[in-house]
């Protein structure tokens, strides 16, 4: 069922969390970048320049993570980020259900730093929530992270809103910024309980597989909307999202075209008509 009421985010800087800090409504995943489950050398050159080409055209939040390509792939983003100014880059990584221990963690996290070459994280991430993980004591890791400074905010990935709130309860000294999370035109899963909390509690949601893996981009309803606005099906699904306050998309790119239209999709804005026609297109 659509929204009775739409409010149109028109901002193409958001702030994370409650933060202050401003990071671009679209970012660049690197999942499959240097390899997928195992690392895959023989591409490096190429994807350093397609970071780095994404970060040229605005794309400067980078979302990766140490299970990708065993470690490779934040090797590739710190490897990319060395002809930029670290303080004008953003970069989001993961730690993985492995290492989700107080000691693990921390351990996670230096070797993270030492793969992408940089002296903090900008985000750190639980990548996925486990059963039995124990959950107070990884964000007292967390906080400790955050208080040596090799971290600046926390947050977690793939929690519901429950989850979500009982992190939130065992922290002290910081709260958690934001929540990665499956999430697109497509799958408006998250809208029935998560979307509502998060925005309630200014927490940021990063949409991870935006295009559902090339799908939307062949979408027929959404090229039908793009053309009134000169934009392709993928950049009409990427607007949308990126419509929605406290939201913000990661979208994977190949290759220097796919990342030059995924920038476009920021700049302009769906009119609200059409986000109401989408919406009842496409419900939750």
């Amino acid at each position: 069922m659509a929204s009775e009421t739409i409010s149109i985010d028109y901002d193409d800087l958001k702030e994370l969390g409650k933060t202050g800090a401003k990071i671009p409504a679209i970012g660049l995943g690197t999942w499959g970048i240097g390899g997928s489950f195992h690392p895959d050398y023989s591409r490096d050159e190429y994807w350093v320049k397609i970071i780095r080409k994404g970060i040229e055209l605005g794309m400067w939040l980078i979302d990766t993570a140490e299970m990708y390509a065993r470690g490779h792939a934040e090797e590739l983003v710190g490897r990319a980020i060395k002809a930029f100014d670290r303080d004008n880059v953003f970069i989001i990584t993961k730690v993985w259900p492995d290492n989700l221990s107080y000691e693990k963690v921390i351990k996670a996290a230096e070797k993270s730093l030492a793969r992408l070459d940089t002296s903090y994280i900008d985000l750190y991430l639980i990548h996925w929530p486990t059963p039995s993980m124990p959950l107070k004591e990884i964000m007292k890791a967390f906080e400790f992270l955050v208080e040596k400074g090799l971290v600046r905010y926390i947050g977690v990935s793939n929690f519901d809103a429950k989850l979500l709130d009982e992190a939130r309860s065992y922290l002290s000294k910081t709260d958690i910024v934001a929540n990665e999370v499956k999430y697109s035109i497509a799958d408006r899963t998250i809208e029935r309980d998560l979307l509502p909390y998060a925005q309630k509690e200014r927490i940021t949601i990063i949409a991870y597989s935006p295009l559902e893996k090339g799908r939307l981009a062949k979408d027929r309803i959404l090229a039908q909307i793009g053309r009134k606005y000169n934009k392709s099906a993928a950049q009409v699904a990427l607007n949308w999202l990126i419509s929605k306050h406290n939201v913000i998309a990661i979208p994977k790119a190949g290759t220097e075209s796919h990342l030059k239209e995924n920038a476009e999709a920021m700049g302009w804005r769906l009119s609200l008509e059409d986000l109401r026609y989408l919406d009842e297109k496409y419900p939750v």
